[in-house]
């Protein structure tokens, strides 16, 4: 069964948690984990840039010249476009949909590879508490250092905290999210996850049901 070692904010070892290994003893599958992870960022994108076609740009209703006799190309309409000033074809255009639907058991499953991994290579920290009773930025970095945080970390909290929020959020290798938005995309992106105790518990009450 795996185990992870619970630490204070001073680096202290105060404890053990043991997980359950339906869910933190996944054997990972890159291939799942890349699927989930493609859609979550498409599910993100959005698309802000806008080309008109010929049907959306106003006027050109008339006929630029007749058919026939002016030597000219025929043409139906200035806002075709061929013309300066015509619609775009094939351009950007913001009602696009780039939505993917994941599957929700897969989905689990994938978090559960993603946790596991980390287990596995001891790069999911516990905190038994965040003190927030002076919330300064400082104060993290403090922690940072007698924790065994990683380059770049994920922290996990059981629900939304804005002192602690106010801590990290200056900090770029440091990013602070709760239980229930947590995502593979996410955690792909962050070597080291450090969960609050709490949060722990409250993640298996999330999403070990």
């Amino acid at each position: 069964m795996p185990s992870v070692k619970i630490y204070n904010v001073k680096g202290e070892t105060v404890g053990q948690e043991e997980l359950s290994a339906e869910y933190f003893g996944v054997k990972p599958s890159s291939t799942l984990i890349h699927q989930i992870v493609v859609a979550q960022e498409a599910n993100r994108r959005t698309t802000k840039a806008h080309t008109k076609t010929r049907g959306d740009i106003a006027g050109g209703g008339k006929k630029p010249w007749k058919q026939k006799g002016t030597g000219r190309a025929r043409q139906g309409s200035i806002r075709s476009p061929q013309w300066v000033g015509g619609g775009i074809v094939f351009g950007p255009n913001k009602e696009r949909n780039y939505s993917v639907k994941i599957n929700r058991k897969a989905k689990k499953k994938a978090l559960f590879m993603i946790l596991s991994d980390r287990v596995s290579h001891e790069k999911l920290v516990v905190v038994d508490k965040f003190p927030v009773d002076n919330p300064k930025t400082k104060q993290f970095v403090e922690w940072s250092k007698n924790l065994p945080f990683g380059r770049k970390s994920l922290v996990v909290i059981p629900s939304s905290n804005p002192e602690l929020l106010r801590m990290v959020k200056n900090l770029k290798n440091i990013k602070l999210v709760t239980v229930n938005a947590l995502q593979v995309a996410e955690i792909v992106k962050y070597p080291t996850i450090v969960f609050e105790q709490p949060g722990l518990k409250a993640f298996e009450t999330l999403y070990c049901k």
